[in-house]
């Protein structure tokens, strides 16, 4: 017999390191297509063609399976993040437009991985999960620090508005993902909402810097 009818009647398994990758692979696709209610492992095996019991041998559960998945998704997202922004240039402002598009790019083009990074909190409970989620949110707040350098405000601040542009660009980030906003879409385009939004987030952090630094009598002292 030869090898390729020692095949006949069975089916042929990942070899070791194929599986995870797989399995992986299978939950980004069905966070994608059915959102995170619809990623279980049963469905996962099923999606990969191995028994209900394979992916334990490599991950413990559904929970450990996806903190996975979101660690990948922000690991990509940061490296998006930080390329985008290019150290800055020419200037605080174009390179925040420039990471904002990134953003937004992100979401559409992977929305199973922004799924699974965004739609459930205990993801992040694993060391390597939460790291890579800090290393994105560490992106947005050294732009923040930066459009408050160049706005003449003080840095103190920068963590906050980094959490509020996050909050505002996720939420028109879902609002694309659901159809609700599209680019090219007159009054819709997603860049046409994140822009101004952003920029009024700014020079409201600077505006309450500096009445902050006025002092209750309205001057410095």
């Amino acid at each position: 017999m030869n090898d390729d009818q020692s095949k006949c009647g069975r089916r042929a398994g990942y070899h070791h390191g194929r599986l995870k990758e797989a399995l992986i692979e299978a939950a980004r696709r069905l966070a994608a297509e059915r959102g995170l209610a619809g990623v279980s492992l049963a469905a996962i095996a099923k999606r990969v063609g191995v028994t209900a019991a394979a992916p334990y041998r490599h991950f413990a559960d559904r929970d450990a399976l996806m903190s996975e998945l979101a660690r990948r998704g922000f690991a990509q997202f940061a490296d998006e993040l930080i390329a985008a922004w290019d150290g800055g240039t020419p200037d605080p402002v174009a390179a925040a437009r420039r990471m904002g598009e990134a953003y937004l790019g992100f979401a559409r083009r992977e929305p199973g991985l922004y799924a699974s990074m965004f739609g459930q909190a205990t993801a992040l409970d694993a060391p390597a999960s939460g790291a890579a989620a800090d290393r994105a949110l560490d992106a947005l707040r050294r732009a923040a620090s930066a459009m408050l350098t160049r706005a003449g405000a003080p840095q103190a601040d920068a963590r906050a508005l980094a959490m509020q542009i996050w909050s505002l660009t996720h939420g028109v980030a879902m609002l694309t993902i659901s159809g609700h906003l599209a680019p090219g879409r007159a009054g819709c385009d997603p860049a046409d909402v994140l822009g101004p939004g952003v920029k009024a987030l700014v020079e409201s952090a600077a505006r309450a810097a500096g009445e902050a630094a006025s002092g209750p009598w309205g001057r410095k002292g």
